[in-house]
């Protein structure tokens, strides 16, 4: 890391940067996550801004060992790769509010260092106006700023740096010091804006992470440490209690973690936040925006070139989904339900930070499934065909469900030892989790059915394991090639039938092959078949299969559901 002033702002400086305000981030992620008082106690402000700049990060130090293995001439890449490294890779691991503010905030200062004019390296000025692009673009992405937040301190980090940028002679690492002092001073005063943190005699989260970040800029220009850290910046005192009620009396504030400017819940407010990556056009964009914004609330939309992250709160996950889909192609879906001991719920009274006692997190291959997972209280996490989830995003969903006890249901084989290593990472962070190794989401469904967090946790696992390994499982789905199965060699084209894993049944029409598979699963009994429809089944294949489980199997109840692009055109629950 550069512990010498630096007049310029290059590439290096962008990687050790980077590097910083990870490690400061790192240290002060447990004091950040401790201050989020409104409206939702979710304890994750430092932890998303921390996973957003790792990703950052990472995307940078791709770039320079991208440089050395081609052998490049110069000490390192061009500024503009890196800064587009940095607000790509920020872009695409936003997590949270805080995390989608900080990406659009680098976003921006890449906008104006990488442009087609920009010089190869920014001096004092030209670090100014991208502090000022920044601030701007991060207010103009949330869909109802307020005061007293991350926009307010970032704001005030702009106009302290352009005041220093506009003398003469000064050099980057001033105007960072400038930068960070405006902030420093923005930061204490965000009590004065918002009642729920005066009350609660804290600053706002996401301010106080930029302001960590801010003085990683200061260390990486100067070589100076701030004589002030962001956490020394709280209000003094002791965290006072948030009563019951008492958020929905305040100003507006911001939404999930208290930490920016959106517009913040308050009783009744929106029970799911959906977040996810789309792929769509400006003009699509567009439309989506006011499509949300009628939906809920904490709107905020980020990104641009065809890459966008939309963070909301709604009431209906799946039409939020729903929105996305027909504006382009949204992955990386998470939603999350904010339960009925949180701090959205009408009434609700938790202790700033508290946890729920159990929570169910759950992977799911489709939007629909994810949207009934979420109404039914569990935490999804969704995967797509070919993007199964990492173990590191287990993790987070976990977190992100803020219990003592979690049930987690990996709802594929393939998927076991990855969250078996989530699993074991959380216990380590003293969370008790059972890991039930359900295999299809339809098992899942089973499992959450019987679900009671007033049982005794053990109680509650035993009954949703029982559940699972009760509900037979198949999906009906088309061969990409040509390839040996259990039922004999299959072409491309042709419509397999699975149950329980292995190939059953070939065929060449769709409702013939799930008929066929579902007369084989209902051979050996059954009281309900649980049908999920992907978006490649038509509606006449649900009305068939229900037919003839009313025509041949008495007492057989059918509920059918659609899951939206999971990968199998139908999937079969049995129980």
């Amino acid at each position: 890391m550069p512990q010498v002033p630096q007049t310029f702002f290059d590439a290096l400086a962008v990687r050790a940067w980077c590097g910083l305000a990870l490690d400061s981030l790192g240290r002060a992620r447990e004091e950040i996550d401790a201050i989020n008082v409104y409206p939702v106690a979710d304890g994750d402000t430092g932890t998303n801004l921390y996973l957003t700049l790792e990703s950052a990060a990472t995307a940078v130090e791709a770039v320079f060992a991208g440089h050395e293995a081609g052998g490049g001439a110069e000490p390192g890449p061009a500024m503009a790769d890196a800064v587009r490294a940095m607000a790509h890779g920020a872009l695409i691991g936003a997590r949270g509010n805080s995390g989608t503010i900080l990406a659009q905030l680098l976003r921006g200062m890449a906008q104006v260092l990488a442009s087609d004019d920009a010089p190869a390296h920014a001096d004092g000025p030209g670090l100014g106006r991208a502090l000022r692009h920044a601030a701007d673009s991060a207010r103009q992405a949330v869909a109802h700023p307020v005061e007293g937040t991350v926009l307010t301190v970032a704001s005030a980090a702009a106009d302290a740096a352009a005041t220093v940028a506009g003398a003469a002679d000064r050099d980057c690492g001033e105007v960072a010091r400038a930068a960070y002092e405006g902030a420093r001073a923005a930061l204490a005063e965000t009590p004065d804006r918002l009642d729920v943190l005066r009350r609660a005699g804290v600053v706002d989260a996401g301010g106080r992470g930029l302001v960590t970040v801010l003085a990683a800029l200061v260390e990486t220009l100067t070589g100076e440490t701030p004589r002030t850290t962001a956490g020394r910046a709280a209000v003094p005192g002791p965290h006072a209690r948030v009563e019951p009620g008492e958020a929905a009396h305040g100003t507006p504030a911001p939404c999930e973690d208290g930490d920016t400017g959106a517009t913040g819940a308050q009783a009744g407010s929106p029970a799911f936040e959906v977040i996810y990556l789309l792929e769509a056009e400006d003009a699509a964009v567009a439309r989506l925006r006011k499509r949300l914004d009628a939906l809920g609330d904490s709107l905020v939309v980020v990104g641009g070139d065809g890459l966008w992250n939309v963070h909301v709160h709604v009431d209906d996950a799946g039409a939020a989904v729903e929105a996305g889909v027909e504006a382009g192609r949204p992955y990386r879906i998470r939603i999350t339900h904010f339960g009925a001991g949180d701090a959205h719920a009408p009434g609700a009274g938790r202790t700033r930070g508290e946890r729920v006692q159990r929570a169910v997190v759950a992977v799911v291959p489709g939007e629909g499934l994810a949207g009934l997972y979420a109404e039914a209280g569990a935490t999804a996490v969704l995967a797509r065909p070919g993007e199964p989830p990492a173990s590191g995003e287990l993790v987070q969903a976990v977190r992100r469900a803020h219990a003592r006890e979690v049930v987690l249901l990996p709802n594929d084989a393939d998927l076991r030892h990855t969250a078996a290593a989530a699993a074991e990472q959380v216990r380590g962070e003293g969370v008790r989790v059972a890991l039930i190794p359900t295999r299809s989401a339809v098992q899942g469904m089973a499992a959450l059915a019987v679900h009671e967090p007033e049982r005794r946790f053990d109680e509650d696992v035993v009954a949703m394991t029982s559940a699972a390994g009760a509900t037979r499982y198949a999906e009906v789905t088309v061969a990409e090639r040509q390839s040996w199965t259990m039922a004999g060699i299959c072409q491309a084209g042709d419509v397999l039938g699975l149950v329980d894993g292995d190939v059953a049944v070939i065929g060449q029409d769709l409702t013939a092959t799930a008929e066929a598979v579902l007369d084989r699963m209902l051979a050996a009994g059954g009281e309900l078949v649980t049908l999920v429809l992907g978006d490649g089944a038509p509606e006449s294949v649900a009305d068939r299969l229900e037919a003839r489980v009313r025509e041949g199997y008495l007492a057989v109840d059918t509920v059918v559901y659609h899951g939206g692009r999971q990968g199998a055109v139908l999937l079969i629950g049995v129980e």
